[in-house]
This record gives structure tokens, sequence and C-alpha cells, in this order.
């Protein structure tokens, strides 16, 4: 009953805008234009996340519009941080849901797959596809567009804003010492597995350097796991989570993960990967490690100095690559940040919301936007380097080089993120989580066995065996099971 209560909302909605447009001009999208009142405007809230660089270009582009085209058309946006995204994603649910205490739904929410996912299933996220002609939709990098279209239905429930990848960055100074003292190359940094052999080297050249045995330095490490183990598994022709039928499809395909498993844990509980802090960009400042994977939206954190101690740094240069893919698989990278979805309120807010996203994003001012945070526009046409650069003004540093690896990446790999499904944020949760902290764990031990005298291969022999992957292969793979019926 609720699926056929929201079809007939949908379908009387649809025909209320085209006859409620009877007698106005016709707009791109192929839907009638509503009349909108520009003595009388229509309020569209926007519920986001930003904060930083990223809450300022938004609200000054928000000011722009009021000042224009919402004057002109008779639109006021107003927009409202509800914190971070988890906090955004709670008052989102919460509103929905009718909570008490909750503040009323705003006509645009900021969000990711999941939670558009959640709210659609209620009936609160918009098809925005009536709205939008081809030509439209055509401008958008087509997997933002995909992503928006998870009820495989033909309907778009999430507008693509700003996007970002990841990327590898690196310590180069320190980088260089090594690659002048062992004849490394950066070459070998393109592949997974190029990573690991050179994590090995790093390892053993650095513990080469005191007479200290077995005290060798990590060489990398990685922001988000699940990114790992999805675009891995895409690369290796394996997905792990996928869609079919409206139900999640789970393959956790036993010979990928032990890819995966021996390019993260096996070098981990050896020492040439490393996690100590939040984020690895605080590991590449603790002298931790020199390479890491992560969000080209974060790489601004990259730091500018090795920190030892409270009396000792030293200055460091970053050099910024695409991110390291596995030997002979297929060009897979992945695409995260959030859309924005526009809620099922009345004629006049919706029509509203899509001129104002539409406008929110056109090349030049999409770029202002996204740049301005570290992030990617979301257009073909816009990711272009030079027009990048003709159209913001990129802070010094190596915003140049993050965003041409960022934008290498999106226009030489397939986009991938996961489709969403009912408790996919907790099956990413388990990627996430399952492997990292049992090499965090394992790794404790291994250095307490090296502290008492074993070799590293000793100390190390029982982690890494076939009995270690396989014991939490099944158990990880049960969990996702128990998760995904």
């Amino acid at each position: 009953m609720k699926g056929c209560k929201r079809k007939i909302i949908c379908t009387g909605l649809v025909l209320s805008l085209i006859l409620g447009g009877c007698g106005s001009a016709p707009e791109e999208g192929g839907q009638a234009a509503v009349k909108l009142d520009p003595d009388n405007p229509t309020p569209v809230t926007v519920w986001h996340y930003y904060n930083g660089a990223q809450l300022e270009a938004f609200d000054e582009l928000v000011k722009e519009f009021n000042e224009t085209v919402g004057k002109e058309q008779g639109i006021v946006v107003e927009g409202y941080s509800q914190g971070n995204v988890n906090d955004l994603e709670n008052s989102v649910l919460d509103s929905v849901n009718h909570k008490v205490g909750a503040s009323e739904l705003p006509s645009i929410f900021a969000a990711y797959a999941d939670t558009a996912y959640a709210v659609d299933k209620l009936g609160y996220a918009v098809d925005l596809k009536p709205y939008l002609s081809e030509e439209e939709q055509g401008r958008f990098v087509d997997s933002y567009i995909e992503e928006g279209e998870f009820s495989e239905d033909g309907s778009l429930k999430i507008f693509p804003i700003a996007k970002s990848t990841e990327i590898f960055m690196l310590n180069k100074t320190d980088w260089d010492k090594f690659a002048q003292a062992t004849g490394a190359k950066l070459e070998n940094l393109k592949t997974v597995e190029g990573i690991t052999e050179t994590a090995k080297a790093y390892y053993e050249w650095t513990d080469s350097l005191t007479e200290e045995p077995e005290d060798g330095k990590a060489f990398f490490g990685r922001d988000a796991m699940a990114n790992y183990f999805l675009i891995g598994g895409k690369q290796l022709g394996v997905e792990l989570f996928s869609v079919k039928d409206g139900k999640p499809v789970l393959n956790f395909d036993q010979e990928t993960i032990r890819k995966i498993w021996d390019n993260y844990y096996v070098p981990f509980v050896k020492g040439y990967f490393a996690a100590s802090g939040r984020f690895r960009s605080d590991d590449i400042k603790t002298g931790n490690i020199i390479a890491f994977v992560g969000s080209s939206s974060g790489a601004t954190f990259f730091p500018d100095e090795v920190v030892l101690n409270d009396t000792e740094s030293y200055p460091i240069n970053m050099e910024v690559m695409e991110c390291p893919q596995f030997e002979g698989g297929e060009a897979f990278a992945v695409q995260q940040g959030a859309g924005m979805v526009v809620t099922n309120t009345d004629e006049k807010q919706i029509y509203a919301s899509v001129q104002f996203l539409k406008w929110f994003t056109e090349d030049e001012r999409n770029i202002r936007f996204s740049v301005a945070s570290g992030y990617l526009p979301v257009t073909k046409s816009a990711n272009d380097v030079e027009k990048i650069q003709a159209n913001a003004s990129l802070p010094e540093g190596n915003m140049l080089s993050i965003i041409s690896a960022a934008i290498n990446t999106v226009n030489q790999n397939t986009l991938y993120t996961t489709k969403a499904f009912e408790n996919g944020t907790s099956a990413r949760s388990i990627l996430e989580y399952s492997m990292s902290d049992k090499a965090a764990e394992d790794r404790a031990a291994v250095v307490e066995r090296l502290q008492a005298g074993m070799s590293l291969e000793e100390a190390a022999g029982e982690f890494v065996s076939d009995e270690s992957f396989e014991s939490w292969y099944e158990g990880t793979k049960a969990e996702l099971e128990a998760l995904m019926k």
C-alpha cells in the first residue's frame, strides 16, 4: 500500500506541475514552469554539514543567487549547517520520522546515498528526472548521476554538487633520501603490489641505519579501508556489494580478498605499513610514515614539516600522484561526496529548489564552490585543469598538483561507489574496521615478540599464515552475510 501511495503522490505531483504551468514559458528540463512571484518569493531551506572554506564558498554563492536570479524569479535560499555529516543525517531522519522536537524537513538536504535511500523509502525524496532534460543530465559525469539512480525505476533522487576521489601523497623530502640510497623509483608506486614491495625495502633500509635490530620504519598508510576493499575488488573484477531487484548481494570472493589481505594486513603486521594518528596526514607529520592514500578533498591537510619532538622538526615537500591500482587490474577509482536531495514539500518549493541547484552547478560557480574546499566540480566540462585555473583562485602550495591528479583520476578511470541498500553503512563499516583493527592488534603482538628477541619472520609467522587469513575471512564473511540477508 505504501508503494502504491507513493506512486499516486508522485504521479499527481508531476501532473499538477504540468497543468499548473499552463500559459508559462516551458523550462529546458521538459517541465512546464511553475509560476513564482518575485513580490512573494518562495523560500528554499538547505541543510548541510559544511564548515570552513566550503561553508564560506556556499554562503557566498547563496548570497549571489538571492541577489540576482533568485530576486528575479522569486526564490530566497537559506542555508543551515547541522554540524557534521552524522549530525545532519540524524536531523534529517528525525524529521522524516516525526520525532518529538524535530525540525520541519527542509526543501533540500545534503546526503550520501544511504541516507537518501532511507528517506526515499519513506516517500520524501523527489524524483528529479522530470525537471532535467537529457541534455542537462548529460552535462554531469555519468557515474555521479548513476549514484542517484538507486531506486532501479529510472528515477533520480540525488543531485550531484561536489565530489572527491582518492590520490597518493608522498613526503618527497624523505623519499629522495631513500631513493638516493637504494635506487627506489617513483614508477614502482603506481601499483598496489609496488607499494608493498617498496614499503618492505623502506623498512629494511631504515632498519639498516641503526644497530638496533628490527627497528625499521613504516612507509605507507591508508585513510579509508572500505574504499580499498571496494575499489580493489572492482579492479580485480569483483563487485563485493551489489543490488539486484532491490536486495543487496554479497560477493566476498576469497581469492580477491586474499590479494587485498596480502597487500595490507601482511605488510602492516610486519611493520611496513602503519596507522597511529586519526588520519594518515597526522602520521606524515610525526614521521611515522612517508606516504599514504587519502581523499583529494583532505589533501590540503598534508603537513609542511615533520615534527619529531618538542624541539626537533624539519620541512618537507609533497609529491602527488594518482592512486595505485592492482597490477593488471581494470581502471577503477572511488567517487566520494554527498549530493543534494530535494524533499517532497510543495510544487513551488520543489521547482524553486531545482532552479537553485541547476544554477549552483553551472561550471563557473561549481568550480568556485568545489575547488575552494578541495573538492571537484561535477560536470564533464568543468573537470578540466585549465578551466579550473581560469575560474578559481587556487590557494598557494600544492593545490594545483592535487587538483591535477584528481582530475586525471576522474577522466582516466571508471568511477565507482556502491549502490545504496539497507544496512549499507553498517556493511561498509565492517570493511572499514575488520581488517585494520586486527592488523593493529596483531602488530602490537609482533612488536612484543620482537622485543623479546624473536626475528621478524618468527614474530609475524603465526599472523601471516593461511590459517590466520582463513579464520578472519570466514568470520568477516559471516558478519556481512548476517547483515545483508
